[in-house]
């Protein structure tokens, strides 16, 4: 190719030209790094939290203008709630609960016992006046991966193989581009019927001979293929996306498509949060007044505090009323 997408923050939707087999691959770097730092969650949290990212993105890649999918856990682990949205186009953002103490006695507590048993729920907003949709499948001890795999079987029977990466890469550059920073990866391939393609732009054949063929044998062999990515693979940023995948499917031929780009994104503001706050009773208001005489209010998602005189929020009361 003579070109090649920006190695950061995309999502980018390819095919598998043998065997018709659809995919996402998604890389964030600066996105990712802004939502995790930002929180500085511990390492266990981050890491779940970090690969809800990339879920969210890759399924959101595909949505429409104004469409939000929401990624929610609910469970009795120590990691109580997760919730990731990715809002049309690439907007992320996430945040989570977990218990502070108990996750302190246990740093090298695995995913599966760090989300514990409960519920995992995807919701999808079509925006305008279209209704939500929303999947909710078991989560038993299990990783994110392996209860979003249980969604596709169950909830829409679509064949699906997921690889999730996060970790801490060193950068060399200068400024605040040097130190360590998060980075997130991710591959998704499934199963789609024979015109699940179908209306999808042209990009680029990276190569193939687009036979177009698909059948059992042809998923299996391309999910074994993609089976065999590494972690490194989905998170080196000096390897451009397009590579992975002709690394991953040379054999198949790929067709990719116009990336998404991803960015960190909360819809939180000063306003959106007074009228929130305005809502409740004047006596619960009065209880909210630090010793400043101010009323602080922290956003869950992007951690970004507001301060609002209780006045304020009385006057704007009254005149919802």
């Amino acid at each position: 190719m003579n070109s090649m997408s920006p190695p950061d923050d995309l999502a980018l939707p390819f095919r598998a030209e043998a065997s018709g087999v659809m995919g996402r691959l998604v890389r964030l770097g600066p996105a990712a790094d802004e939502i995790l730092t930002r929180h500085d969650y511990p390492e266990p949290v981050t890491r779940v939290l970090g690969a809800a990212l990339a879920l969210a993105a890759m399924l959101g890649a595909a949505l429409q203008t104004d469409a939000k999918i929401t990624l929610q856990t609910k469970t009795d682990g120590l990691l109580d709630l997760l919730v990731v949205s990715c809002e049309s186009p690439g907007r992320l953002r996430g945040y989570a609960n977990f218990d502070k103490v108990a996750l302190a006695a246990r740093p090298d507590i695995t995913e599966p016992e760090l989300l514990g048993n409960g519920h995992l729920a995807l919701t999808i907003d079509p925006g305008g006046e279209h209704d939500r949709h929303q999947g909710i499948v078991q989560i038993d001890n299990q990783s994110l991966v392996d209860a979003a795999l249980i969604y596709f079987r169950q909830s829409i029977q679509l064949p699906t193989f997921i690889r999730l990466a996060v970790a801490k890469h060193f950068s060399a550059g200068a400024g605040q581009e040097r130190g360590w920073h998060w980075r997130v990866g991710g591959l998704m391939i499934q199963h789609l019927s024979a015109d699940g393609g179908a209306g999808l732009p042209d990009r680029d054949i990276l190569k193939g001979d687009g036979t177009g063929r698909e059948d059992e044998d042809d998923w299996e062999r391309t999910r074994i293929l993609a089976a065999t990515v590494e972690d490194h693979e989905l998170l080196d940023p000096t390897l451009a996306p397009e590579r992975l995948l002709i690394r991953l499917f040379n054999e198949e031929g790929v067709r990719a498509y116009n990336p998404t780009p991803l960015i960190a994104k909360c819809n939180c503001s000063r306003e959106r949060l007074a009228g929130i706050l305005s809502r409740f009773e004047a006596a619960d208001i009065a209880e909210m007044v630090e010793p400043d005489g101010q009323i602080k209010a922290r956003c869950e998602f992007c951690s970004t505090s507001y301060r609002y005189a209780p006045e304020e929020l009385m006057l704007r009361a009254s005149a919802e009323d």
